[in-house]
C-alpha cells in the first residue's frame, strides 16, 4: 500500500513539527489492528505530504527519504487504576494547573500547551491526584469531531499521548521528554460534549527512558481506551 497523509499546523506538538500522539494516530488508523504500537523515528513535519508505504502487517511513515514513524500491531496489557470522577479530576488539574505550567517545555502543544485558546487546543492539564497518579477532565468540542458525535480517532490518540508524560516528567528539574512510542487500544468511542477522565499513571524509569500509561474513562467510570507511552529524556 502506499498512501500519503498530511498533518494540519494546528496539530503541533513542539514548535514546527506535529504532536506525537496525533501522528501515532493518523498512523494507526491506516492498521487493522485493534491495539497498534507506532514508533517515531524523527520529528514529523506539518502541512506537507507524508507518503505512508506498507501493508496490514506494518506501515512506515515517510517524509522524502527520511523514516518518520513506524507503525504495527501490539499487545496492551495494563491494570487500569480505579476511575475517578470528573470533579475530581478538574480539582486536581485546577490545582497542579500553575505547577505544569510553570515550565513547559512546548507551550503551544495542542493537547498539553497552557498558550492555547479553548477550542483550539484540547488544554490538558493533567494534575497530580496521589501516589504518581495524575488526572485531567476533558469535555471535546466540535473542533475534533468525527461528524458522527465523536471525537475523531486521532485525536483520541492524542489525548491518550501528553498526559502519560505527567507521572514522569522533569517539570524544569532537568531536560524536557518527548515522545518516543505509543502502543494504544481504543474499545469504545469518546462523545463530544461529555465529561471524560484520563487517569496517568508511571510505568517504569530506565536511564533517559521514561514509561508511563494513561487510561481514559467516561462520567460513568467506564474504561474507554487505554495507552502505554516511551518517553526520552533529550541530552542535555
Amino acid at each position: 500500500m502506499t498512501d500519503s497523509l498530511v498533518i494540519p499546523a494546528r496539530f503541533n506538538g513542539p514548535p514546527g513539527s506535529a504532536n506525537g500522539g496525533y501522528t501515532c494516530g493518523l498512523l494507526a488508523g491506516r492498521l487493522d489492528a485493534g491495539v497498534a504500537e507506532v514508533s517515531l523515528r524523527a520529528p514529523p513535519p506539518l502541512e506537507r505530504p507524508l507518503r505512508v508505504v506498507g501493508d496490514g502487517d506494518g506501515l512506515e511513515l515517510r517524509d522524502a527519504d527520511t523514516l518518520v514513524a513506524t507503525a504495527a500491531p501490539g499487545e496492551l496489557s495494563l491494570e487500569a487504576p480505579e476511575p475517578v470522577s470528573p470533579e475530581r479530576a478538574r480539582a486536581a488539574s485546577d490545582a497542579g494547573r500553575e505547577h505544569w505550567s510553570a515550565n513547559h517545555p512546548f507551550r503551544t502543544c495542542v493537547v498539553c500547551g497552557p498558550e492555547r485558546d479553548p477550542g483550539d487546543g484540547l488544554r490538558l492539564f493533567p494534575g497530580e491526584l496521589a501516589e504518581r497518579r495524575f488526572a485531567v477532565e476533558w469535555t471535546p468540542d466540535e473542533s475534533v469531531a468525527d461528524g458522527r458525535g465523536h471525537v475523531c480517532p486521532e485525536c483520541v490518540w492524542a489525548a491518550l499521548d501528553c498526559p502519560t508524560s505527567a507521572p514522569v516528567a522533569n517539570f524544569g528539574a532537568g531536560p524536557p521528554l518527548v515522545l518516543a512510542s505509543l502502543t494504544a487500544r481504543l474499545d469504545a468511542p469518546v462523545k463530544i460534549g461529555e465529561p471524560h477522565v484520563i487517569v496517568s499513571w508511571p510505568l517504569a524509569v530506565e536511564g533517559r527512558k521514561r514509561h508511563a500509561a494513561a487510561a481514559l474513562f467516561d462520567s460513568e467510570g467506564q474504561l474507554l481506551c487505554a495507552s502505554r507511552a516511551l518517553w526520552i529524556e533529550l541530552r542535555r
